[in-house]
């Protein structure tokens, strides 16, 4: 499948998310306000490091090798019996933690005691949400595009259903527990259309660890490992310095915009996931990556910078009509942050193909570097240029990122010719 057809598939299910993405930010703009945008913010990054870890970070691994053994079902279903097992157990055990620590939990990521059952609800549906993710991973390496499209499409629904209707109805702590759970239910769906796929049986995703196997997952986990402590933690940093030196609604702001650019960037974001992992595992010749390399800057770098574009100048219309106007001092945001995402794209084409090749110490480096990099940055220039700085601070980080990746990724081609 092509870059243009499968970005073309990909589309339908990504302005489907888009627009439950920012029906949520709506819900969540009028009934928790600023503030409780930065606790949501501390409270999902703190899911996404603990799914990642319960499951072994084993999903990236889980497509890169169900792509690249296309022509060989048995493999397949040993990679799939080995992440299966591995992420089953890891998510019992790490539930089990989850429920015996949830105050505790709850004091250092929500600053409230009151809200450990939120952690109570996550620890019980943690297995599902792990379960859905390797699901997903599975259809994406299988290339079952139209399927994965169909989940896709079908979690955003729930994601608006479950997530509006607590947030009405509770609040803050409504918003919480539905982000807590709503993967979870999401896992029922993924199951059914997966299971009546000629090539899935349920048995393939318990049994022996293959040896071999693990060993080549674990070169994805240790780079899905880095990025699930990296990148959340960076962000909780931020979120902490804005909070603690500007206020929390500073924080909320931040949050807010950061939410906006996932949205509108998720139909360049998941065309990579979706098509460049699978096909840079695929390919062999040098000549042919830098041919998908290529298009991709010919295709998804402008289609990104368009956006941003837009959205920069219709900036003030989209926080009146997607947030509140509590949320207008988030405007001074757009220029830098608009910015640093185009950069952003530009050197995540890159990028992908360190997860395509496991190139595992260079990913693991530049995560490292980058992320501390970037609360450091933020640091320096909020401290110069007030909350501006934290937008800017993004701009200035993945240009520094994509030079590297420049680098680095043209050192690969050359010794990959040789």
């Amino acid at each position: 499948m092509t870059l243009i057809k499968t970005s073309l598939l990909n589309s339908i299910a990504v302005v489907i998310k888009m627009l439950t993405l920012l029906g949520i930010n709506k819900v969540l703009a009028v009934y928790v306000g600023p503030a409780g945008y930065g606790a949501l913010g501390q409270f999902q990054n703190t899911i996404q490091m603990i799914t990642t870890f319960a499951s072994g970070a084993l999903n990236t691994g889980v497509t890169k090798y169900t792509a690249e053994y296309s022509d060989d079902e048995k493999k397949q279903q040993t990679v799939w019996r080995t992440a299966g097992t591995v992420a089953i157990i890891g998510a019992i055990l790490t539930g089990i933690f989850i429920a015996l620590f949830s105050t505790s939990l709850a004091r250092l990521v929500l600053k409230d005691e009151k809200l450990a059952s939120v952690f109570i609800w996550f620890s019980f549906s943690l297995v599902f949400f792990v379960l859905n993710s390797l699901l997903l991973a599975i259809l994406n390496g299988k290339k079952e595009i139209k399927k994965y499209i169909l989940v896709n499409i079908t979690g955003s629904l729930l994601a608006l259903a479950v997530t509006s209707f607590m947030a009405v109805y509770l609040g803050l702590y409504g918003a919480l527990v539905a982000l807590a759970v709503y993967q979870s239910l999401s896992f029922f769906v993924t199951f059914y259309i997966v299971y009546r796929s000629s090539w899935f049986r349920l048995i393939y995703l318990f049994g022996s660890i293959d040896r071999q196997t693990m060993f080549n997952l674990s070169k994805y986990t240790a780079m899905a490992l880095t990025s699930a402590a990296c990148v959340p933690v960076s962000h909780i940093l931020v979120r902490n310095h804005l909070g603690e030196t500007l206020g929390w609604d500073a924080a909320g702001y931040w949050e807010a915009m950061w939410r906006l650019s996932a949205a509108y960037l998720m139909f360049v974001t998941t065309t990579l996931s979706v098509y460049y992992l699978p096909r840079l595992s695929e390919l062999r010749e040098v000549s042919e990556i830098k041919r998908e390399i290529l298009q991709g800057y010919k295709v998804i770098l402008p289609v990104a910078a368009v956006c941003g574009l837009i959205i920069y100048l219709f900036r003030n219309f989209i926080i009146e009509v997607l947030f509140t106007a509590d949320f207008s001092p988030m405007a001074q945001l757009f220029a830098w942050q608009m910015v640093g995402d185009t950069l952003k794209i530009g050197s995540w084409i890159l990028a992908y193909l360190m997860l395509g090749k496991a190139m595992v110490k260079l990913f693991i480096f530049t995560e490292i570097l980058f992320a501390a990099g970037f609360y450091i940055l933020v640091v320096v220039l909020v401290d110069k240029f007030g909350l501006v700085g934290s937008a800017s601070a993004h701009a200035v980080n993945y240009c520094m990122y994509w030079l590297v990746m420049c680098v680095f990724i043209r050192f690969y081609f050359h010794s990959t010719s040789i």
